[in-house]
């Protein structure tokens, strides 16, 4: 019996190699190069199609642009709101979800309660547009597409790869969910799994998780690369031929990225994040890519005994509730998506050794570091022999420089030992000049700390209001240029 031959495949780009090395020649990343059995030819030449390039028809149709009609698409609600945030409004017919998370965080808890939500308002008939989601393409002969509508919006598939049925009822009873009619199928083969999905035709079908799924077709274990791109491609393909929305669950690895080839990521419609840590009931969910809605959304949940629940107003747990304001600490109106939210941003600075340390948590190390050199060279205040940490409350992440300020003046605060006065928030990019830069959507910020009882603020001068305004009324607006005008402000506000 032949020795079936090996090849590696790169997990970012997909690129292969017929020996292990530690740089990958299409992409460039390192130790990104994973074992897979090779897949022998197909016979005759042609692809596994079973169609050679001769063979290939031309497409028909191909119009201008401007002829093109653009039809808004029809969106049905999940029954979660936050997750509907996130998704750009609801579910669309045939579009291909991806979500990921570390385990133990909650997807397939988010999910059964979606789908059971689905199901319960299919049935009763509390459906977005007109009617459940479609069928795309002419109905079959014999039937109409009203019914053939109908039969697939009565339907949800929730298909586990890593649980058996009584589990998956398990957690359902867990949660407090009782006569459910969403359908499970315990399967891990993907003939099996496509059968089911056409057999049953449902309306939204998830896949749990897409790394146990594997094909007869190819001789690789189940979680390789080629299974994990191959799997997803043929399931990609019957969402966009059915009209069935199909949501793929995906591992991470150490490092909290999606498991399996980067390719991965670009076939589906969207790439949702599920953040949080399991120490603490809260958690995020965040999308990264998203065809059918806006980008760097976030969704706020609460772990309780009957699964998660939405929170409307997600600032309150990212604020500390201090009974009097203490020194190092300063509130940050941050925007996620479409939604401002404001955080608490702390900082401790302590005496240090030799190599002082410089960490953040939830912020950019390497921009901590810069903005300590802003601080030192434009505004005299000195920290090179100082250990200096940094978190944002509440596990949350930042990454949009607006957070700059804040982070400034936290750290001044610590350092002097002061406090900043109570009711205080700031925002502003901070540039290596000195400079105080705006931030995008600066009147909503100012609007939403007006909203929640804040005072005082400081920000960009750019972003300061050009006229009066009752959604600004008993906040105070100091508007800054420069670092140094910042700190100037700061001791004027002790005095």
């Amino acid at each position: 019996m032949a020795k079936d031959k090996s090849i590696y495949i790169c997990n970012e780009c997909g690129a292969s190699s017929a020996r292990w090395l530690g740089k990958c020649p299409g992409c460039g990343a390192w130790n990104t190069l994973v074992e897979t059995i090779a897949e022998p030819a197909a016979a005759g030449g042609k692809n596994r199609l079973g169609a050679s390039f001769a063979a290939l028809v031309p497409p028909a149709g191909v119009r201008p642009l401007a002829e093109i009609e653009a039809v808004d698409v029809a969106r049905t609600p999940t029954g979660q709101g936050e997750l509907d945030r996130v998704l750009g409004g609801g579910i669309v017919q045939g579009q291909v979800v991806l979500i990921g998370g570390d385990p133990g965080i909650g997807k397939s808890t988010l999910l059964l309660q979606a789908l059971d939500a689905l199901q319960r308002t299919q049935r009763g008939g509390d459906t977005l547009a007109a009617g459940p989601l479609p069928r795309q393409g002419a109905a079959p002969s014999g039937g109409s597409a009203a019914g053939e509508a109908a039969q697939r919006g009565s339907s949800m598939l929730y298909v586990t790869g890593e649980e058996s049925g009584a589990q998956v009822a398990l957690r359902a009873k867990r949660l407090g969910i009782t006569g459910s009619q969403v359908a499970v199928l315990a399967e891990i083969q993907l003939e099996k799994i496509l059968a089911t999905l056409g057999q049953q035709q449902p309306a939204v079908a998830v896949i749990d998780s897409i790394q146990t799924v594997y094909s007869d077709q190819l001789t690789s274990a189940p979680g390789s690369v080629a299974q994990v791109r191959e799997c997803a491609a043929h399931l990609t393909r019957w969402a966009k031929a059915s009209g069935c929305a199909v949501v793929l669950v995906g591992h991470v690895t150490k490092d909290g990225q999606l498991a399996g080839p980067r390719v991965l990521e670009h076939m589906v419609d969207t790439v949702l994040y599920f953040e949080g840590d399991t120490h603490s009931s809260f958690r995020l969910i965040r999308a990264i890519k998203n065809r059918f809605g806006a980008v760097n959304e976030i969704g706020v949940f609460a772990m309780t005994e009957r699964g998660l629940k939405g929170v409307s107003n997600p600032s309150a747990i990212f604020l500390s509730q201090h009974a009097q304001p203490v020194p190092g600490s300063c509130v940050l109106v941050t925007l996620e998506g479409t939604r401002p939210m404001l955080v608490e941003i702390q900082a401790l600075v302590d005496t240090g050794g030799p190599s002082p340390r410089r960490l953040s948590v939830g912020l950019e190390r390497d921009r901590l570091a810069m903005l300590l050199a802003v601080l030192h060279q434009h505004a005299g205040v000195a920290t090179g022999d100082q250990d200096v940490f940094v978190n944002a409350v509440g596990g949350v992440r930042i990454s949009e420089p607006a957070a700059d300020l804040a982070v400034l003046l936290a750290i001044t605060s610590s350092l002097r030992g002061k406090a900043l006065p109570k009711g205080f928030i700031a925002f502003g990019e901070v540039g290596l000049a000195g400079e105080v830069r705006p931030a995008p959507r600066g009147q909503e910020r100012l609007k939403e700390a007006a909203k929640l009882g804040f005072s005082v603020a400081v920000v960009p001068k750019a972003n300061a209001p050009k006229k009066s305004d009752k959604a600004f009324e008993g906040l105070t607006i100091h508007a800054v240029e420069r670092v140094d005008e910042a700190m100037a402000l700061l001791r004027g506000l002790d005095a």
